[in-house]
């Protein structure tokens, strides 16, 4: 897979940008589930769209959510969203945007709510 995966934890690492071709690596590398967070045509019509990513990875075994996020909008819906995303797939979870920093944001706050709450 030529994509850089960066892993945060054990259970869970961020990429940027995946497409269909894709999933079989992200199966392959030992990832259960893909969370992807960037809204569709975001980055312009070529685009791999959620839909088909889904298709890919659900083809691959693994679980996949849609969770779009508005880059630089993140709310505290989207957080808690995310949190319980991470609590209920099965793990290790890859989750991806556009360079990955988005997921990473979404992962630091949701551990932290967890923490406090």
């Amino acid at each position: 897979m030529s994509v850089p995966i960066n892993r945060l934890t054990e259970s869970f690492a961020v990429a940027p940008q995946l497409s269909p071709d894709d999933m079989a690596a992200v199966a392959a590398a030992g990832f259960k589930s893909v969370i992807i967070n960037r809204p569709d045509y975001e980055g312009g019509p070529d685009q791999p769209t959620a839909a088909a990513v889904s298709e890919a990875a659900l083809n691959a075994g693994l679980q996949v959510e849609y969770q779009p996020v508005i880059s630089g909008g993140m709310t505290a819906d989207d957080v808690a969203r995310f949190g319980q995303l991470l609590e209920k797939l099965p793990q290790p979870v890859l989750a991806y945007c556009r360079t990955g920093t988005r997921c990473t944001n979404l992962f630091v706050a949701s551990q932290q709510s967890t923490s406090r709450g």
